[in-house]
């Protein structure tokens, strides 16, 4: 029920809060390790201590921390509405709401996109990692709108699988993210792999020393002085990747909480505009980005399928909200 890990200060160890020491020794995330010392299972030298204790050198730290319940074994229906662009007897093409989580996973057991699909569709194909996730041959994030193509044979799964690992599929996504890029165009050429520090992150490693190659090409389409709407066309799929090369480029995605992108990063803070931004964030309490358009060769005929879906509303409010200020401002 619980991992047990055991860190031993160096002898020339400085002096270090005790969070920020467990951080850098381990793979937990800040808001687990910070829950684990709320509830005294972190001691130091036998005694709970709290998060303001400073590490000396020779201390000896114990965590304990709640193993993550498994996976389950089978996915439940439920029937959610499934806003469908497109079926026939071989893919499903759905446009993602942006409140929906694509599979089941620690915190989202049900209410996904993967408990819709079993409800409304019999016999949908699971891929051969290990979990059950019927019908999915691809995921965007739960704060992400957009796109999606569903197997419905075990065929089409293989096939469509096949396209997204040699990275023949075509990927669109647009996104507003904080300042003006430099260039007008440009590609993001550095590896991707899970932080260190906090595993649902996703760190860039430019010198290509770990994680795997993520290739990102980018457009700005329009400049607003404080934000920019850009389109990102995926060579890779990496986790976060558009997230996170947008954030290594310097231009975080407005409202992403995870890549800094939810406090304003350009314009001066006076009352008025920061007023400003504050609406702003309560229209898009999430990362700006939406997969736009998606391309791919049919299993079946073998013809090209290309897909576009519109904006979702709150980009669209959002978008209209900055022309606004920055046209009377």
């Amino acid at each position: 029920m619980y991992e047990h890990l055991v860190i031993k200060a160096d002898p020339g160890q400085n002096p270090l809060r005790l969070d920020k020491f467990i951080t850098h020794h381990s793979n937990y995330s800040r808001n687990k390790i910070q829950d684990a010392i709320d509830s005294e299972s972190v001691k130091v030298n036998g005694k709970p201590a709290k998060s303001s204790y400073k590490i000396k050198p020779g201390d000896t730290v114990n965590l304990y921390v709640a193993k993550p319940p498994k996976e389950p074994t089978e996915i439940l229906p439920e029937d959610i509405p499934l806003n469908i662009m497109y079926e026939d007897d071989s893919v499903l093409i759905i446009n993602k709401d942006a409140d929906m989580v694509v599979h089941p996973g620690y915190n989202n057991w049900n209410g996904t996109l993967v408990n819709a699909l079993v409800h409304h569709f019999d016999n949908l194909p699971t891929s051969k990692n290990g979990a059950i996730r019927p019908g999915l041959v691809h995921r965007i994030d739960k704060g992400t709108t957009g796109l999606l193509v569903i197997a419905k044979t075990e065929y089409a799964m293989q096939y469509l699988a096949r396209q997204f690992a040699d990275h023949s599929t075509e990927r669109t996504y647009y996104a507003v993210v904080w300042g003006e890029p430099k260039e007008d165009k440009g590609t993001i050429d550095a590896n991707l792999g899970r932080s260190f520090k906090d595993r649902r992150v996703t760190d860039v490693f430019p010198e290509g020393d770990h994680g795997r190659t993520a290739v990102t090409h980018y457009e700005v389409l329009k400049r607003l002085r404080y934000v920019s709407l850009v389109k990102c066309n995926l060579e890779t799929g990496r986790t976060h990747q558009i997230r996170a090369h947008m954030k290594y480029l310097g231009h975080p995605l407005f409202g992403d909480s995870t890549y800094g992108g939810d406090k304003a990063l350009r314009g001066n803070m006076f009352s008025k505009y920061k007023q400003f931004v504050d609406n702003c964030f309560q229209i898009m309490p999430r990362q700006a980005l939406h997969a736009k358009t998606l391309g791919f060769e049919h299993p079946q005929t073998k013809e090209w399928m290309q897909f576009d879906s519109e904006l979702p509303d709150d980009m669209v409010e959002l978008w209209e909200k900055w022309e606004h200020y920055v046209q009377f401002n």
